[in-house]
Order: structure tokens, then C-alpha cells, then sequence
């Protein structure tokens, strides 16, 4: 107010010039500041002091910690994340490594057998007790003697055969097909399968895997190694059927 109690238009004319000066002033944003602090990365360096003076929310909550601090802990938490995926690396390579020694151990017992019945014999057996499949079965197709006594060649649809012959790779899930879920010795209590086609310059047959673990086969499994059981397989038992 003036001496009459007016207005003081001088004290006014100041608060006008500082709002105008802040509203034209740039804003600074948070993303400002951290483009600033990418583009100048000596920033830091040139103000060392200030490092040690800006204070952070810790990320787990709690009292605030210096920005060194918190850097420190940023760098244990991200090597905790390369440790975790190390270890899982090296869990899955030794797995990896049991799997190959268990198909090179049953390519051998598979290879030193003289006939058919007990190349079937040493499959299913590796497969029961190397690999934990609890319920395997085959069928086999082509030229087979009238005598032939195996259930694997037994008769097979048209229907089987034709959807072996399609399989490019492994077939898993809940559902088998056509009458292959008779062909299990206890064919209610499985709930997933595998199928593998059996051919060398045809295909010839198709051996079926099944758990009563519906997660055990699945769509979208990797079937690196049920493919080479298959492949396997199949020179295992060609050598032993008539040429088509």
C-alpha cells in the first residue's frame, strides 16, 4: 500500500515481471534431465561432490540412499540375474549330457540285438527305466510273415497309417490317435503321448509314448531328442522287416 493507502504499483509492476519471467522460463522435465545426464556423461566427473550429496528412494523400500549406493545395489541385482541364468544353463547342459549318455547306452543294447522281439525288448526297456516313460507301444507295418506272433505287428487302420505317413516330427498332446489308445498296456490311466513315425526311405511304423502326467507331453514341446529316438528306432527295426 502507499503512503495514502493506494496501491504500491512499483512493488506490483515487480511480482508482474517475476510471473512473466517465470512463465517464459523452459520447463525442465524429469526425461530432460536424463537425456542431459546421457549426452554429457562427464557430468558426474566434473561435479564429483554432488554424487555424494543427491540422496534416492532405496528400491525396496526404507530410508533413502546415496545415488553410489544405489548403483551398487542395482549391480548386485543384475548379478544375481546372470548367476541364476548361469545355473540354469548348467542344470540344463547336464541334463542335456544325461539324455545323450542314456541314447548312446540304448543305441549300443539296440544295435547287439539279433532279432526283432528283442530289439523291441531293449527299447522298451531303456525308455521304462533310462527315461521314465511308463507305458510305451509300437506298431509295424508292411511285408510280415503270416507266423509273426508280436503285437507290434499286429493289424493296423488305413487311418494310422496314413497319419503316420504324415508326421514331418513328434506328435504330443492329451489326445491319440484314432485306435492307438488300445494298443497301451492300461490304456485308461493315460492322460499325454508322443508319437514318433518310424521310416527310413518309407514310413513303416509308429511308436507311442504315454504318462498319466498330463504335462508330460505336450503341444509346443522341444522334440530334439524324441526325434532322434525315432530316428533310432526306426534303423533299429528296419533291419529286422522284409523289404517293401
Amino acid at each position: 500500500m502507499g503512503a495514502g493507502g493506494g496501491v504500491s504499483f512499483a512493488a506490483a509492476g515487480d511480482n508482474v515481471t517475476a510471473t512473466t519471467q517465470s512463465l517464459m522460463e523452459p520447463r525442465i522435465d524429469a526425461k530432460a534431465v536424463a537425456d542431459y545426464l546421457r549426452e554429457h556423461p562427464r557430468f558426474f566427473a566434473d561435479y564429483a561432490d554432488l554424487v555424494a550429496e543427491i540422496f534416492v528412494p532405496h528400491p525396496h523400500g526404507g530410508h533413502a540412499i546415496s545415488i553410489a549406493e544405489r548403483q551398487i545395489i542395482t549391480l548386485r541385482e543384475k548379478n544375481g540375474e546372470l548367476e541364476s541364468r548361469m545355473r540354469e544353463l548348467l542344470r540344463y547342459g547336464s541334463e542335456n549330457d544325461a539324455i545323450g549318455e542314456k541314447l548312446h547306452r540304448s543305441t549300443l543294447a539296440l544295435f547287439a540285438a539279433p532279432d526283432l522281439d528283442t530289439t523291441l525288448g531293449v527299447l522298451y526297456e531303456s525308455l521304462k527305466d533310462d527315461f521314465g516313460v511308463p507305458q510305451v507301444a509300437a506298431r509295424l507295418w508292411g511285408k510280415v510273415t503270416e507266423q509273426s506272433y508280436l503285437p507290434e505287428l499286429a493289424a493296423t487302420s488305413q487311418d494310422v497309417r496314413d497319419y503316420a505317413d504324415q508326421l514331418g516330427a513328434p506328435s504330443c498332446g492329451p489326445t491319440p490317435p484314432f485306435e492307438s489308445r488300445g494298443w497301451f498296456e492300461v490304456p485308461d490311466t493315460c492322460r499325454s503321448f508322443a508319437f514318433l513315425p518310424l521310416r527310413t526311405s518309407h514310413t513303416f511304423g509308429l511308436l507311442g509314448l504315454a504318462s498319466d502326467d498330463p504335462q508330460r507331453f505336450f503341444p509346443g514341446m522341444g522334440t530334439v531328442y524324441l526325434t532322434r529316438l525315432g530316428e533310432l528306432t526306426s534303423v533299429a527295426t528296419a533291419r529286422y522287416l522284409p523289404p517293401v
